[in-house]
């Protein structure tokens, strides 16, 4: 795991542990937990979303009508 020994490993705890305190460790891992899932499951959503786009599962969304919703939602601005 990254080359380090199990002491220098231990040297590294230590130092997290005296810079954020007992208290707050808790909270940063569980917070690490929620990105590293958050990430994750972003990931499999982005993949999900290529293979459908590859296999031809989905239409991609048409600019033009998107286009003219928004124009259609805008008001004319005759003030000028």
């Amino acid at each position: 795991m990254f080359g380090l020994s199990p002491w220098e490993l231990l040297l590294v705890f230590l130092a997290i542990l005296l810079l954020f305190g007992a208290k707050r460790l808790p909270e940063i891992g569980s917070s690490l937990g929620r990105g590293i899932r958050e990430f994750k499951g972003s990931i499999k959503e982005v993949e999900g979303d290529v293979r459908a786009e590859i296999t031809g599962d989905t239409a991609p969304p048409s600019t033009a009508s998107a286009t003219q919703e928004t124009a259609q939602a805008r008001p004319a601005n005759t003030e000028n």
